[in-house]
């Protein structure tokens, strides 16, 4: 099993915990609250994830020849959902990144209770993290 499906298998056993969204919603406000600071010379106009209503910066480099992520938001909810994010996918070999499923979102019902723009700045958020993974894949090629 691939480190990132163990990683996120452990997200999804981790929400199953709580009964109810808005524990959940706690519970990802904790995450983002605890998601590590982004240097804020990456907080620029070219790190600002396009097509999400919030304002999310992501700075991806490659350490050993993993892709190494780090995010913030000025929204909580989207701090956190860019946290559990990073937790699944940051630390990761390029090629297993852009071979990774994200079924675990729908495992734990994160789109069906996110608004719609919240929703699609969620998929927006994926594709870059992919983005960077491909851009490091093809220096590695």
């Amino acid at each position: 099993m691939s480190e990132i499906k163990e990683k996120q298998e452990e997200i999804v056993e981790e929400f199953a915990m709580f009964d109810d969204w808005m524990q959940r919603y706690e519970y990802m406000i904790d995450l983002g609250k605890s998601l590590p600071l982004i240097d804020p010379k990456y907080k620029t106009e070219d790190n600002i994830i396009k097509g999400c209503q919030s304002k999310v910066w992501v700075h991806a480099e490659m350490d050993d020849k993993k892709v190494k992520f780090t995010a913030d938001s000025d929204a909580i909810i989207t701090k956190g959902i860019i946290a559990i994010l990073i937790r699944a996918f940051s630390n990761q070999y390029p090629k297993d990144i852009i071979e990774a499923d994200t079924s675990f979102i729908d495992e734990i019902g994160l789109k069906e209770h996110l608004s719609p723009t919240r929703a699609n700045g969620l998929v927006s958020m994926i594709k870059q993290l992919k983005m960077y993974a491909i851009a490091y894949q093809t220096q590695l090629n």
